[in-house]
């Protein structure tokens, strides 16, 4: 078993990365390492630059939001060392990982910010993913932030109706 925590809290951050087929936020994480009492914020946040620092995990950051996946080496070290995560360990993400799998997924798959543009307008990036895969990619430039934090807002509420509309309208003959 490791005498280092630090090392477990990274073998346990590759675990639940390999686990899912999208990746996972920084608050998705620190929910679970908090909510079961495993470290504390700074600790993790400790963790995850280590394992981005050493290529482990690949880390992709928006306006609001951070988002980590496994690298091949992540997944190679994982295939090493997973032993060392004792099976009460192994049961807890495992149980966190079923029963919040479609609420991390969609958090995570649908995904709205904006930023200044060099026009001086601003720039609405939104996006709906499956796993890896995007299926809708927009950006659209508005005059104000005000319109553009609207914007952000219905994007998560109205993305699938809007996705629809385009996949329809573009498939019409």
């Amino acid at each position: 078993m490791l005498t280092d925590p630090i090392t477990l809290y990274k073998l346990m951050v590759l675990y639940m990365l390999e686990h899912v087929n999208f990746p996972l936020t920084n608050t998705h994480l620190t929910d679970f390492f908090l909510d079961h009492e495993y470290t504390t914020y700074f600790t993790l946040q400790q963790v995850l630059s280590e394992l981005a620092e050493a290529g482990l995990i690949r880390m992709e950051s928006s306006s609001n939001l951070t988002r980590y996946e496994s690298t091949k080496e992540g997944s190679d070290t994982l295939s090493f060392f997973a032993s060392n995560i004792s099976p009460d360990i192994i049961e807890d993400i495992n149980r966190y990982l079923k029963e919040n799998k479609l609420r991390l997924r969609n958090e995570v798959g649908i995904t709205a910010d904006y930023y200044k543009s060099t026009n001086q307008d601003y720039i609405v990036h939104c996006e709906v993913r499956e796993g890896k895969a995007s299926l809708i990619d927009l950006n659209v430039s508005v005059p104000d932030k005000e319109q553009a934090e609207i914007m952000c807002g219905h994007w998560r509420e109205r993305s699938q109706e809007i996705y629809s509309y385009i996949m329809k309208t573009l498939m019409k003959t």
